[in-house]
């Protein structure tokens, strides 16, 4: 059950732990190092998606469970060391929870022992938005699904090759 208090210290420990790791540069791509990767939707869109899925957030709260829609839709966090996938390296496909989207593959799954799941890369990076995230006083890159813009977690450089990144992604998502 979820309990919002141990979340909370959970959080607080998670971002004493990451803060230097927050304050330095920002990431660059793989692709293109010069491409900074903190940018605005509105500045870096997909391709267009014809399936592109658009709810009310009653509509949320009716599909999703009550952790889930904290998650994707109130971009929450889950407990350390609590997710379903944290632990899980079963060969397959990860899908964004709100609409199905393939977002990474056990392929770039990692064991990062931060207390979610971890990837090094995702499924096409038209798949994913990246948001400069200033929240809790830190400066991080959000990861959101491209097709429904559910919060996903955030992207680092402390992750394993090829591409140096690792992708803490809530099982929750």
């Amino acid at each position: 059950m979820w309990n919002p208090v141990l979340w909370m210290i959970m959080a607080a420990i998670q971002t004493a732990v990451v803060v230097a790791v927050m304050r330095s540069k920002p990431i660059d791509t793989p692709a293109a190092k010069t491409e900074n990767i903190h940018m605005e939707s509105r500045e870096k869109q997909p391709s267009p998606q014809p399936d592109r899925v658009h709810k009310s957030n009653r509509e949320w709260k009716d599909f999703l469970t009550s952790e889930q829609f904290f998650v994707l839709r109130q971009k929450g966090t889950e407990a350390p060391f609590t997710g379903r996938y944290n632990e899980h390296f079963e060969p397959g496909v990860y899908k964004c929870a709100a609409c199905g989207q393939e977002l990474f593959t056990s392929d770039t799954k990692f064991r990062s022992h931060c207390g979610w799941p971890a990837f090094s890369d995702v499924v096409d990076q038209d798949k994913i938005l990246k948001h400069l995230d200033k929240s809790h006083g830190m400066t991080r890159t959000e990861v959101v699904c491209s097709r429904c813009g559910g919060h996903r977690g955030h992207v680092f450089r402390d992750g394993s090759p090829p591409t140096g990144l690792r992708y803490c992604i809530n099982s929750a998502a």
